[in-house]
């Protein structure tokens, strides 16, 4: 029995200092009921008693930006719409790697008639355009 005493004695003394550590480091503006010094006096004056009420009723909870409470990610509609917006970017991405795949597999189109260079057009891109090196080597011209 007084090992058991003895184990309860030691938790409750860490549990009063991370109590008082806590509260002496906690973040100013939530801090609810009374201010930080109060607090710390009454987890100092009150060890397990002192401790137990801050935890309970000095210590805020975070909140967001506009003064709601947090939202878990099922409440929260813009964490659910970006849902529905990334799975239609994945369908999106699904259907352009098809279509990918698709030209990938397909043969090059025959060409049209209207593909086919004019008998009068010249072309000056060849090896006997003018300056560009023909078979010798020398400038063409």
């Amino acid at each position: 029995m007084v090992r058991v005493w003895f184990v309860v004695g030691i938790a409750a003394v860490i549990f009063w200092i991370y109590a008082i550590a806590d509260c002496a480091f906690f973040d100013r503006s939530r801090i609810r009921g009374v201010s930080r010094g109060w607090w710390v006096a009454i987890v100092v004056l009150l060890p397990v008693l002192g401790g137990i009420l801050w935890f309970l009723i000095g210590r805020g909870r975070a909140y967001r930006a506009g003064g709601k409470g947090p939202l878990a990610p099922d409440d929260d509609v813009e964490f659910l719409r970006g849902l529905g917006n990334d799975a239609a970017q994945d369908e999106r991405i699904r259907r352009l790697e098809q279509e990918l795949a698709d030209l990938d597999t397909t043969e090059p189109p025959e060409p049209d008639a209207g593909d086919v260079p004019h008998p009068d057009s010249k072309r000056h891109d060849g090896p006997d355009a003018t300056g560009e090196a023909g078979a010798s080597g020398r400038p063409n011209g």
